[in-house]
């Protein structure tokens, strides 16, 4: 709901912050102000608004500020969770165009960003991620998604503005129902990833 507040706008977001946003207006320019963030390690769940003043920001982080830029850009912000296993879970922000859907992420691995909107669902939009899904000993180890998580409902938290760190959306990405995306027999068979598919994928890498 917009603010009657003389110094917020839209959402209860700051000019500013609401000109930038506005002016990611196609899902193409939201990846490259994703890509542009700095990588952070630090175990935090900044807001929009936090992320947008201090530049810098991990998968949680660079998926709520997506999910803002489609937000005020006339998309529903919606985030689907990637569950992994010996792994991060990683989160990105959904669009969908001509019924098709596609993804902008933040990620350290070259593969887990990005998603042109070609997927038919959400299942065949989080497989296209389970060849760039591993971790530092090679595992592939994507295994689940979750159903598409709409942010209106944390509005009344203030999730595009707040100063606290939002540990509700995690808490609410992990209550949400996850699909496994193939049996326990698959993945225990599962080979690692080649030398040249492990290096292509930490391509840009920031070191912690």
């Amino acid at each position: 709901m917009p603010s009657t507040n003389g110094s917020r706008t839209a959402f209860g977001l700051a000019p500013g912050d609401l000109r930038t946003l506005r002016s990611l207006n196609t899902p193409a320019r939201i990846q490259r102000f994703v890509d542009d963030i700095q990588y952070d390690y630090a175990d935090t769940a900044r807001s929009p608004h936090r992320t947008l003043r201090e530049r810098r920001g991990h998968c949680l982080e660079g998926a709520l500020i997506a999910a803002a830029a489609l937000r005020v850009n006339g998309h529903p912000p919606l985030v689907m969770d990637l569950e992994g296993v010996r792994d991060d879970d990683h989160v990105v922000a959904l669009y969908r165009e001509h019924g098709l859907w596609g993804s902008v992420a933040k990620s350290n691995f070259a593969g887990l960003r990005f998603r042109a909107p070609v997927y038919r669902t959400l299942r065949e939009l989080a497989l296209s991620y389970f060849e760039h899904y591993y971790n530092l000993r090679g595992e592939r180890t994507l295994r689940a998604y979750s159903r598409a998580v709409n942010l209106a409902r944390l509005d009344r938290l203030n999730w595009m503005t707040a100063e606290e760190d939002l540990w509700c959306v995690p808490e609410l990405l992990m209550a949400a129902r996850h699909y496994p995306l193939f049996p326990d027999k698959v993945a225990r068979k599962l080979p690692r990833l080649d030398r040249r598919s492990f290096e292509a994928g930490m391509h840009g890498r920031v070191a912690h």
